[in-house]
């Protein structure tokens, strides 16, 4: 019996000696628990867990991820308040990880994107909060001279950009929703354009902020056009009205005309945080930091599109996260309810 317990002892003392990460870990974790340093980092660790809020952007060479990184810029305020961009597939992806990636608080999404979610998460309005309408992502319709309106493109070929995009995500489905069915294409809207000229399809589909630069500068024969579509109750769920104008594009829009469109909200949004967690409050703060310095990324330095943006802009479909209306309601109180479908 001695010797078994003689070589017990050997043996642990053995295991010691080949892995010695468990006492060491145990001692450094008593050791920053006792010591004055020790207590500090942990000070430190507990501050910025505290009021660090991760935000889902997308793809590297997009504008979502563009600003929010700015966000990032402005809002960081040392162990106050800091803002983690997070390099993502986009904001369609986005919603995916606002629901179910641990560690995400807020992101950029598209508001038709909750299209795809509602069939597998019905109370998906009720899941997600907005705080604030970005800016919106412009539906532009570019036709050859023979095509003439919506009903011409039915069972002609159509290009919707490269899959991922913004224009073969909501393209498809407002033409579902227009009800005209078209020979759907998903090749980069650079080579699409040229086929476009030589006749080989009939319309590209770009859902993007104007102006677009392809339209601008592009050297078009009389005839191409955008065509109009109207705002309607078909598209009140998430889109909202806007016209492609002469100041957009000088030489397809004619003086004094307005196309009529409509454009799809690129939005900050939430999880619907329970108001007694930890991460409701911590996005809230975000709220007050961000809504006090938007004049901050209003100014030179910044993305030109911020001078758009409007904090009482409304998302339509979506409820804005409570502190972010209590915000606008005590900045003026002529705000109050304006941030409510």
């Amino acid at each position: 019996m001695a010797a078994l317990t003689r070589l017990a002892a050997v043996l642990l003392m053995f295991l010691a000696l080949l892995d010695p990460s468990s006492a060491q870990s145990r001692r450094v974790l008593s050791d920053s628990r006792t010591s004055p340093r020790g207590a500090e980092e942990a000070q430190i660790r507990e501050r910025l867990n505290a009021w660090t809020v991760s935000l889902a952007g997308g793809l590297l060479e997009g504008a979502p991820i563009r600003f929010a990184t700015e966000i990032a810029r402005v809002v960081n305020d040392g162990g106050n308040m800091q803002v983690l961009p997070i390099v993502t597939r986009g904001p369609t992806e986005n919603v995916n990880d606002l629901l179910y990636l641990r560690g995400v608080d807020t992101a950029i999404i598209n508001s038709d994107s909750l299209e795809e979610y509602k069939s597998q998460v019905p109370q998906i309005q009720q899941r997600i909060t907005y705080l604030l309408n970005l800016f919106p992502s412009e539906l532009h319709i570019f036709v050859r001279p023979e095509i003439r309106s919506l009903s011409d493109l039915a069972g002609k070929k159509v290009n919707f950009n490269t899959q991922g995009t913004a224009a073969a995500y909501s393209g498809p489905l407002i033409f579902s929703r227009l009800g005209v069915d078209v020979e759907k294409m998903f090749i980069p809207h650079p080579v699409a354009l040229e086929q476009l000229k030589r006749g080989e399809i009939a319309g590209v589909v770009f859902v993007t902020s104007k102006p677009v630069d392809a339209f601008v500068k592009g050297k078009w024969e009389p005839g191409f056009k955008f065509l109009a579509v109207e705002y309607g109750s078909k598209f009140e769920d998430y889109y909202l009205p806007s016209y492609l104008e002469p100041t957009d594009y000088p030489n397809l829009v004619a003086k004094g005309e307005r196309i009529a469109t409509i454009a799809v909200p690129t939005i900050l949004a939430s999880f619907n945080w329970r108001p007694s967690s930890p991460r409701y409050h911590r996005v809230a703060r975000f709220v007050d930091q961000l809504f006090s310095r938007v004049d901050k990324l209003q100014a030179p330095g910044f993305d030109p599109k911020w001078k758009d943006v409007n904090l009482t802009t409304r998302v339509p479909g979506l409820e804005r996260f409570q502190p972010a209306q209590e915000w606008l309601d005590r900045a003026s109180p002529t705000n109050k309810q304006s941030g409510h479908p």
